[in-house]
């Protein structure tokens, strides 16, 4: 074998591992149901719609492991066209509590807040709605999500 082609090999080999890698920490940090992002609700339908809209089983598509739902074909067509700009922030955990205390909490997919072109979902329940909470001290919030989130990934 030639040098040239070991080296293309190995690199090719090391790059299918690394992507492997990436894809089993991806679902691990993801908010999951059986491989269902966002419980099943339309990622688009947040942007588009200003609201939570359930997806249709008939319509999903898979990205890296994590499959969402749309609620209409055309949603699936723009989220092809650009994942991760729908994708929700921290894997699609609580904004609030992955600012607050860095921890991964279920959400509500009807609470929601868009902001600078990103998804944020929140965990409201038992007269705890979080999403109030991050409006209260949403600079600081996020700011110490992101960081949180990163030490996840």
């Amino acid at each position: 074998m030639r040098k040239g082609t070991f080296c293309l090999l190995f690199l090719f080999s090391v790059t299918i591992l690394w992507a492997q890698n990436d894809a089993k920490k991806r679902l691990k940090n993801f908010n999951l149901e059986k491989g269902l992002a966002i419980q099943g609700y339309d990622p688009v339908a947040y942007f588009s719609d200003s609201k939570a809209v359930e997806g249709n089983p008939a319509i999903s598509f898979e990205v890296k492991g994590v499959t969402y739902r749309f609620s209409t074909a055309k949603h699936k067509e723009i989220f092809m066209a650009n994942p991760e700009m729908y994708e929700p922030q921290y894997g699609g955990w609580c904004a609030y509590a992955m600012g607050y205390s860095g921890e991964k909490v279920e959400v509500d997919p009807e609470t929601f807040k868009i902001l600078n072109g990103k998804l944020y979902l929140f965990y409201n329940a038992y007269f705890n709605n979080t999403l109030k909470k991050w409006n209260a001290d949403e600079k600081k919030l996020q700011l110490k999500a992101d960081a949180n989130w990163k030490s996840f990934n």
